[in-house]
Formats: C-alpha cells, structure tokens, sequence
C-alpha cells in the first residue's frame, strides 16, 4: 500500500503563483525601499509678559509675580500629555518684560529670529498692536491674553491676532443678561477715572442699549482710592451721599484699577447690590468655578504654581491649549496650515466652560461662556437661557458679525 503521505501536494503545488512570488520577494528582499516613520512635531510657543512687582506693604490681594505665565506652563504641562500618544513634544520659551521700559516688540523678534512662530502675550492693547504689525510678515500668529479693549476687536483687529479672553463687550453683556433675567431694569453707572475705566463704562452703556436696560444715574468717582485705604477717611461721608436721592436697582462700578469699586458695596444709603469690575463680576474664570470638570483644573494648577489659578492664567493656559489642539488636529505646526483651522467651525478647544471654544471669522474673538460670580460663588453662566442666536447663543455675548468693524485685508 502506497504511503498516504505520498499523495499530499507539495507546499509548492498549493501556492498561488502571487504568492510565490511574495515569497521571493521575502526571501531576497523588498524592490521598493520602505519610507521612514515620520519623526516627532516639535512646537515652540512663546509667551511675552511682564512680572508684577512685589508690593511695598502687605497686600492679601496682591497680584502674582507670575501671573500668565504661570498658566502658559500649566498648558505646555497639557499639551505634551497629549503629545505622547501622538509623537508631538511642545515647549515655552518665555520673555519676561523686566522693566517698564523694555520693548515688547524686540522681545517678539528675538523669538520669531529663533523660528518661534506662536506668541501669547498678556500686555495692554498698544503693546498688542505693536507686536502685530512689528511681526505680521513672518507668518507668526499672535494670541492676545491680556488685553480686554473691544477695539482690537474692532477699528484696530489685525488678521495675525486671536484673542482668547472675552472682550468688555462680551463681559458687560453678560452681566446685562443676568440683569435681565432678573427683571434688574435700572442701573446706577460708576465710572473710574482711568482710559480702562472709560472704556469699561462705554461697553456697559452699549449692554444697555442693547438689552434695553435703562442708566438711570451716570456719576463718576471723584473720591480716590478708597479701596486701597482698607479704612475709613474723611470722604467716607461724601461717598455716601454721593449715592442719595437715586433711583436703581443695581450700582454697576467701572473701575479696573482695583482702587475703589470694592469699597461701594454696603456704603450705599439705599441697599443696593453692586456689580460690575467689582462685586458681582462677569469674568473668564475665578477660583469658585467647579462644574465641568474645572475643580480638576483648579486642582492641578495649585499643585503646580502653589496658588488659586486666576483669569489671565486661565487665558494664557486656552491660548496655549489652543496651539496645542491645533497641531493635534492637522499633525503640523506651520502656520500657514493651522490658521485657517481656527476660524473653521469644526475646530473648538475644551476649556471647563460647558462647552467648546471657538473663534469667530469676523474678528478673530473667541466664543465662550462667561461666569458670573461673587467672591465666594458661582451666581450665573451667561449666555443665559432664552437668549438665543441663528449660529450659536454664545454669538449673543459681544459684537456680531452685522455690527462689527472690523476689516481684515
């Protein structure tokens, strides 16, 4: 009897010739030379502020050395633990300001000479300008931090520029949404003596006009830094009956300063709440916001900076969180590629407000929901229920598209 395993075909006779040819291939080696993995995308951002100087007396109130900056490291720290499941690495390059005097604009070209194409800065508007136009031929992007002036959104937006905090327009918005919910009709404005103060007041007119509140007093302060007194003076009294014989239902105080707004609450001769830059306050983040996941971030930034995380930190920490997901996003950090994703309605940054951040194409101001708070919580979340919009709610905060003036070439 002939062996059974004479009958089995050889490995040969069963293989296609395809496959034989694989096999070969496999053998002697592949025609077609295989193409490296693509190496790690390094990011750079930059991020340009000036330290605050350490007060001459004791200060519970005193602003943070580094304060911004101290956000930007929070969103480096975030964007490499993203980085390592996608081969990206990102880095800060930061250009503290030191005095007074030193030029905002030589700091930007130094680190757009080193390739550096991502600038947060955290300084005033004309500063924010400067920079724009001393680096608008470079390709670089400029993300505003710092500076709330609703005309960099306006007369003087540059199409290099995005600004992550929410604009005056949006802030006093906010708070004339909650006033109107509130049936709170009539409002007593306070307005500081400063160019910020003016232009705080400005906006909060505007929020009337267009919610249809009504100013029914419009005083400016006259009675110095109360505030900053911590203690009665002499003018205690004339701040008192400074507010006599009105009619309101809340006082608004337009004082960016910090120098007096927190001394009108409970000096009022009617009881009156009080909101505005003080008191109740519209704002992008505050140390009493927990919802959304943003007591894991007030968490980790304490653990990080050895304090509470305030609203330029938070505004450095998106601009930075912004880069980051954009490079994610397309696997490339050149400009020219990322850019236009910003303004693309597709593309939004989760940032603990409840929902995604966006930019709008009209003026380069990112949408997001503003807290309303007092010191110790959370009152309200604008856009407020029944305030609605044909693209987004959030576009009913700040200036839309038919009234803005913004023009970019």
């Amino acid at each position: 009897m002939q062996d059974r395993a004479s009958f089995r075909p050889s490995l040969a006779s069963r293989l296609s010739p395809l496959a034989l040819a694989a096999g070969v291939g496999l053998i002697a080696g592949p025609a077609v030379a295989q193409q490296p993995a693509p190496g790690p995308i390094e990011t750079t951002i930059g991020v340009i502020y000036r330290p605050q100087e350490a007060p001459a007396s004791y200060d519970a109130e005193a602003v943070p050395e580094d304060e911004g900056v101290a956000g930007a490291r929070m969103g480096i720290a975030d964007d490499n633990t993203t980085g390592r499941f996608t081969k990206q690495t990102f880095a800060l390059a930061e250009k503290p300001l030191a005095t007074p005097e030193a030029d905002p604009v030589a700091a930007a070209k130094e680190l757009v000479d080193k390739g550096i194409r991502y600038l947060v800065l955290t300084l005033p508007a004309d500063q924010v300008l400067k920079v724009a136009d001393a680096v608008k031929g470079t390709g670089a992007v400029v993300f505003n931090a710092g500076a709330p002036d609703d005309r960099l959104r306006g007369a003087d937006c540059r199409a290099n520029v995005f600004h992550v905090l929410p604009s005056r327009a949006m802030l006093t918005d906010a708070l004339a949404q909650y006033l109107t919910v509130m049936r709170w009709r009539k409002i007593f404005l306070i307005s500081g003596p400063t160019e910020a103060d003016k232009g705080y007041a400005d906006a909060v007119r505007n929020s009337a006009r267009k919610f249809n509140l009504k100013i029914t007093a419009d005083k400016p302060w006259t009675f110095g830094p109360l505030a900053k007194a911590r203690g009665d003076t002499p003018t205690r009294a004339e701040a008192m009956v400074f507010t006599r014989g009105l009619d309101y239902d809340m006082a608004v105080v337009a004082d960016e300063e910090n120098d007096w707004g927190d001394y009108v609450s409970y000096r009022t001769v009617d009881p009156r709440p009080v909101g505005g830059t003080q008191a109740l306050t519209p704002t992008t983040w505050s140390p009493v916001l927990e919802t959304w996941g943003a007591a894991q971030a007030q968490n980790r930034f304490r653990r990080m900076a050895g304090r509470l995380m305030r609203p330029l930190d938070y505004q450095a920490w998106v601009a930075v969180r912004t880069v980051g997901e954009a490079v994610t996003a397309k696997k490339s950090n050149d400009p020219a590629t990322l850019t236009p994703l910003l303004t693309d309605p597709a593309f939004g940054i989760p940032a603990y407000k409840g929902s995604s951040l966006s930019f709008r194409p009209w003026d380069h101001q990112m949408r997001q929901p503003v807290i309303v708070v007092q010191p110790k919580s959370m009152v309200s979340v604008a856009p407020e229920q029944g305030f609605l919009h044909q693209r987004t709610p959030l576009d009913t905060l700040g200036v839309d598209l038919p009234e803005t003036t913004c023009k970019f070439p």
